[in-house]
């Protein structure tokens, strides 16, 4: 290994990672080297890891190779893995546009979540096809302190439960992941959103992402979110064939979501590249070995 490794820090509504090229898949990270560099004090700081890897020279993306060149190897801020991150993969493509492996326009990338398809627009917006919403039978409960609400069964690739409340206010410090009822419905753990209405198809969240605790934004959690509380609202666009859009406000900012009648549901906003440097490797080794 060499004695630095580069690395960068982006952003998506505030959502930040780690950004660690790695096109060949020649740097081991462990669980414990990940949190090490997402730690914010002692380490870089982030939510997450977004590890840049060829699909072809990673075992879990080989399979995608041929859809998608690149593969997002998303690690959460406590080092665990995880399916897909809606605003690591915004933050992921511009990185590759900022390095040069691709242009605006649209591309590919492996996640894994599946292949999932990607815009990056002229104005800087990026839009993912996030893919379609997945809706549990069961009745699911979230709690904070003795107040608890029904909650949606959403899973975006990864699995959520999304809340309504009166106050955003409610969902408390969202220190501890929220407890969760029936066990049974999440044996993986899950992110959890609570929502407050804004006005006609405009609602406001806050979220638990497992293996992170609160982030300023969640993608796939604003995702389902809006299929959520278009279901709440009586719209479904595959029985009417009409499209739905929310405007999502999270802490860090506002994404558009809107599922089409395919099913498909498409997530915009912006990502932002906001530094670059190198670690060095020999501090990377003893956190792996502490």
């Amino acid at each position: 290994m060499s004695t630095r490794i580069a690395f960068l820090k982006g952003h998506g509504t505030e959502n930040d990672f780690v950004i660690v090229p790695d096109p060949e898949n020649t740097f081991d990270l462990p669980p414990a080297a990940v949190a090490a560099l997402c730690d914010r004090r002692a380490g870089i700081g982030g939510d997450g890891l977004l590890h840049v890897v060829r699909s072809a020279a990673h075992p879990e993306a080989r399979s995608m190779a041929a859809e998608a060149e690149w593969f997002m190897d998303y690690r959460n801020g406590d080092g665990s893995t995880a399916e897909m991150c809606g605003n690591g993969v915004r933050v992921f493509a511009r990185y590759l546009q900022r390095a040069g492996h691709v242009t605006e326009g649209d591309l590919a990338i492996a996640t894994r979540g599946g292949v999932k398809t990607v815009h990056i627009s002229k104005n800087g917006d990026i839009t993912v096809g996030m893919g379609k919403a997945l809706l549990p039978d069961g009745d699911v409960t979230v709690s904070v302190g003795e107040r608890s609400w029904p909650a949606r069964n959403v899973n975006m690739g990864n699995p959520h439960a999304v809340a309504f409340v009166d106050d955003l206010a409610h969902a408390g410090d969202l220190l501890s992941p929220p407890p969760f009822s029936p066990a049974t419905a999440y044996p993986d753990g899950v992110n959890v959103e609570f929502v407050v209405d804004r006005g006609p198809g405009h609602v406001a969240m806050r979220v638990h992402e497992r293996g992170s605790g609160e982030t300023r934004s969640c993608g796939t959690g604003a995702c389902a979110v809006a299929v959520a509380a278009a279901r709440r609202d009586g719209a479904d666009p595959v029985r009417t064939g009409t499209p739905v859009t929310y405007t999502v406000d999270v802490p860090g900012g506002t994404l558009v979501i809107t599922e089409r009648p395919d099913g498909q549901v498409e997530m915009t906003g912006p990502a932002v590249i906001v530094a670059e440097g190198e670690i060095h490797a020999e501090w990377l080794d003893g956190t792996a070995a502490a």
